[in-house]
């Protein structure tokens, strides 16, 4: 059952939110939780949502590893929650680059661990956990540890993701490559509602729209195509790079094979090619959201990251 609505609705005692200045001047919104006085302290975690996201929807799943010892940072990214907007319209999610994505990260990484408590976890889900990959693959960060959670490493597309990336490429000729990709829905050519794509869970979905109607400046819906473009770039880059054989830092990847929003498959491959990568699958009774899933799905995916990081990090 889902925790209570004052966990998953109201920030817990003891975080903050703030602002934090990228290196060109950017502002970021950020949340912070140190950690609990008394008992095991365990270390931090850096947790990054996916496209869209906002850090509101994993205060449930803060305060499960909160009560365990860890601090609790997030931030949004450039151009979706808190964090503005940079296409002329506030409802389309635009980037001009991943990289940009990735400048944000260093600057962020370098001031975080120089504060944050240690051993440092890296977390990230859906195109947090991408480039969470890119940032390991690329050397921007060594953490303890990682942990993937449904991570975009390929993108579905409706005529398959070589002639997606092409065509997605052609459209962004033909008009402001900054306007929406589509109109609804988390991605085109399905039938299924939004709510079928993220979770089984019903109250877990809720609170997204909960917390959209109590701070619309939150919301975001769909995609540029600009986005879309460099998102088939940058997880194909990451896919066939060369450099995951050179990550040492112990991953943790969580894949639903049921998922309709990103490759699973992609996502295997991946991890494979990581030599310290521990895959752990979901069936159909996972959607994207594993950890907003219903109890079953949910309390596998904690368990499971608990133990991992019982066993890879210590003080």
């Amino acid at each position: 059952m889902a925790s209570p609505d004052h966990v998953r609705r109201s920030y817990p005692n003891g975080s903050a939110l703030s602002e934090w200045t990228a290196p060109d001047g950017w502002r970021l919104r950020r949340f912070d939780w140190p950690q609990p006085s008394g008992g095991a302290l365990r270390g931090s975690i850096l947790f990054q949502g996916g496209r869209g996201d906002i850090l509101e929807k994993y205060l449930e799943t803060f305060g499960h590893w909160h009560a365990r010892g860890w601090a609790i940072t997030s931030f949004d990214w450039r151009g979706q929650g808190g964090s503005g907007r940079i296409a002329p319209d506030p409802n389309v999610g635009d980037i001009d680059t991943f990289e940009s994505y990735l400048r944000d990260f260093a600057g962020f990484w370098r001031e975080w661990t120089a504060s944050a408590p240690g051993p440092h976890v890296l977390m990230g889900h859906s195109m947090g956990g991408h480039l969470v990959g890119r940032v390991l693959a690329e050397g921007i960060a060594t953490p303890a540890a990682a942990v993937l959670v449904a991570p975009m490493m390929g993108l579905h597309a409706p005529v398959g993701p070589r002639f997606g990336e092409a065509l997605a490429k052609l459209v962004i000729r033909l008009g402001d490559p900054r306007r929406r990709a589509w109109k609804g829905n988390e991605r085109p050519g399905t039938t299924v509602t939004r709510q079928d794509l993220l979770t089984h869970d019903p109250d877990r979905y809720a609170d997204e729209p909960w917390w959209w109607e109590h701070k619309p400046e939150l919301r975001l819906g769909p995609p540029s195509w600009r986005w879309v473009v460099r998102a088939f770039e940058s997880t194909r880059a990451l896919r066939d790079g060369g450099r995951l054989g050179g990550i040492a830092t112990p991953v943790l990847m969580l894949v639903a094979d049921a998922d309709k929003l990103v490759r699973a498959d992609a996502a295997v491959a991946v991890g494979e090619a990581m030599p310290n990568c521990r895959i752990v699958r979901f069936g159909d009774e996972s959607a994207h959201e594993i950890l907003r899933e219903a109890d079953p799905v949910r309390d596998r995916a904690l368990a499971v990251i608990d133990a991992f990081l019982d066993e890879k990090v210590t003080a």
